[in-house]
């Protein structure tokens, strides 16, 4: 099984960390264009996927299953073809997978994934899936915190290590992820949930 992938390092040692199926080949790509290059993949992956017109052309020709790191995005917006993941940096090393697609994409999805040891939760395909919606709002909640003077970043990282048990604090877990990611998807829930409004500080971080 030939799989593609465009990624960069800190994600690739992420899909990687579990292992890989001796039976399966990787070809690790730097560009969308190369995906055209392998007609007989088995599947195409784009962990580093942007929504935009020549992006979306492009990988619309291939005929092979084109799995998306789109948290923001739904397919509604991208293609209904694509298998849409969670693929943000931290996220991805998990052994299971936030994924939306259609019923006929599902079973070849699952089968790339095994083959790096991780299992899919199917989710609806609504913006954010469910763990970036909740670590986008904590970390909201932590930029506002650090806004009304209630304690520091290291203050605030260290309380909550220590009183969840999250493998990084809020301010943290925003610079791995990026904060142009995380004021990206708050922007577009707080459009129909007002909760979701995010701070003026996050969102001047995030210019």
């Amino acid at each position: 099984m030939q799989v593609i992938v465009l990624t960069n390092d800190v994600l690739k040692e992420e899909l990687l960390n579990n292992g890989v199926d001796t039976e399966t080949e990787l070809a690790f790509i730097s560009a969308p264009q190369e995906f055209l290059n392998y007609p007989k993949a088995f599947a195409c992956i784009d962990l580093l996927f942007e929504n935009d017109e020549e992006r979306l052309h492009m990988l619309k020709q291939i005929t092979t299953p084109v799995i998306i790191n789109s948290v923001q995005h739904t397919l509604h917006e991208t293609n209904f073809s694509f298998i849409r993941i969670n693929a943000w940096p931290t996220f991805l090393q998990s052994n299971l997978i936030e994924a939306s697609a259609s019923d006929e994409k599902k079973q070849k999805a699952e089968i790339v994934f095994a083959q790096f040891n991780k299992k899919i939760e199917w989710l609806p395909d609504e913006p954010g899936f469910i763990t970036p919606r909740v670590i986008s709002a904590i970390i909201n909640e932590a930029f506002i915190a650090l806004e009304e003077g209630v304690s520091t970043k290291e203050e605030i990282d260290k309380a909550m290590k220590l009183g969840t048990n999250y493998p990084y604090g809020p301010f943290e877990w925003a610079n791995k992820i990026g904060i142009k990611n995380i004021a990206s998807l708050l922007t577009k829930l707080s459009l129909s949930q007002r909760r979701y409004s995010p701070s003026s500080l996050l969102m001047r971080q995030a210019q």
